[in-house]
């Protein structure tokens, strides 16, 4: 008998209607020479996607709302599974559904369409690999792996099996990000010159000691993998590919084997710079989760600690519609994971039921993995470390301890 159970929840739904995205913008027209808008407010094939969740800790509380609680059109919350029997109960009764604690198990009983892999960060493309048989999509949370290799393997094991893979990156779907990148979009930063990330958040040590994998290499990495993937990810997508990286970390206050801050210099193919400052040794709260772009025409910086607060707006070059910027492209999250998993969501679902674009597929995770496995090895070497490479001393995943038996 399948290890699932059922239990009716008074839990009400969250207040928070998320209406931000409301706001009439060509949404995708920044991904896309299509315009459709941001509220996706456009005809829907009368589809129910179910979706289930694999690994129920701390970000599964984020997805499971959203999908739980009838936030996303065309998608719902059947079922959870984690190895830990009682965090999976917690999510199956907090909403009603179905746990179970082998995925194997799960998708053998349970009528799924989606599933989303949440576990820890070392084990994202085992348990990819082995979803990817069942001929589900799947949706895997940053970063997508930890090694090059895991995210080809990933990368492959979808492609066979003929399912789309789906990277959560969900601040590129926050409001002032999607209007950042349409001003880059046409054009009006001109030539770019500095783009900077900083992540200045606090995680104190009973954070990482929640979970013996925080912080380790084999199963999560440090700030750069982990809380700052985001932002070293929106870096590169703003400014370009990037030509190499030298970066220095130190483990500050954590107890931990991974770094806790790191600062990193980038040099641009296009000729710009770029910086990357991130630490989780802020001190006693989180400050800030920012992005700044500086061009020949123009400057934009997106404050805030989700990255959710247009902070400076201006361009050399005025057009209609900028006096209105600052306020209306502004929001104020309840937290660090900001608004944008709900249009992240929003579009995995126009993209599997109305065969919209594919934003952020396997490749773009793997990307955006290949700058964070240089920038470690920067770390390592003590040197400048071009990209298009393959790691020899990066740490990440286990990877150095393997080749120093070879």
């Amino acid at each position: 008998m399948p290890s699932a159970k059922r239990h009716v929840s008074l839990q009400s739904k969250l207040s928070e209607t998320f209406s931000i995205y409301s706001v009439e913008i060509d949404f995708l027209d920044v991904f896309e020479p299509k315009s459709i808008k941001s509220s996706y407010d456009y005809p829907w094939k009368e589809i129910m996607l179910n979706f289930a969740l694999v690994g129920c800790g701390r970000i599964a509380q984020r997805h499971s709302e959203l999908l739980g609680l009838n936030q996303i059109k065309g998608a719902r919350l059947v079922v959870a599974c984690d190895l830990i029997e009682s965090k999976a109960k917690k999510i199956g009764e907090q909403f009603a559904i179905p746990y179970y604690t082998d995925m194997h198990q799960m998708m053998r009983c349970e009528k799924v369409d989606v599933v989303v892999v949440l576990t820890e960060s070392g084990n994202h493309a085992r348990n990819v690999v082995d979803l990817a048989r069942y001929g589900k999509h799947i949706v895997v949370e940053k970063p997508m792996a930890l090694t090059l290799d895991d995210a080809d393997a990933m990368i492959q094991a979808c492609d066979k099996s003929g399912v789309k893979l789906f990277v959560v990156k969900q601040n590129r779907f926050n409001v002032p990000v999607v209007k950042l990148r349409e001003a880059l979009e046409t054009g009006r930063f001109g030539k770019l010159v500095l783009g900077t990330v900083r992540v200045r958040w606090c995680r104190p040590q009973d954070y990482y000691d929640q979970a013996p994998w925080r912080g380790t290499w084999a199963m999560d990495g440090g700030v750069l993998t982990n809380q700052a993937s985001h932002h070293v990810d929106m870096l590169e997508w703003m400014m370009g590919d990037v030509e190499s990286v030298f970066a220095r970390s130190t483990t500050a206050l954590a107890k931990i084997e991974a770094e806790d801050t790191a600062v990193v210099t980038l040099k641009f193919r296009n000729g710009a710079l770029g910086v990357i400052e991130a630490t989780t040794a802020t001190r006693p709260k989180d400050l800030e989760g920012s992005i700044s772009i500086l061009g020949e025409g123009g400057t934009v910086e997106i404050a805030g600690f989700a990255v959710n607060k247009m902070k400076t707006w201006n361009f050399v070059e005025a057009i209609s519609g900028d006096e209105d910027v600052m306020e209306k492209y502004s929001v104020n999250p309840p937290n660090v994971y900001g608004f944008g998993h709900q249009a992240y969501y929003e579009y995995v679902v126009d993209c599997i039921s109305n065969n919209g674009p594919h934003l952020v597929d396997g490749l773009v995770g793997r990307r955006s993995l290949e700058l964070i496995n240089a920038v470690y090895e920067s770390i390592e070497t003590g040197k400048e470390v071009y990209l298009r490479f393959r790691p020899k001393h990066c740490k990440l995943g286990g990877h150095f301890e393997s080749t120093k038996n070879h």
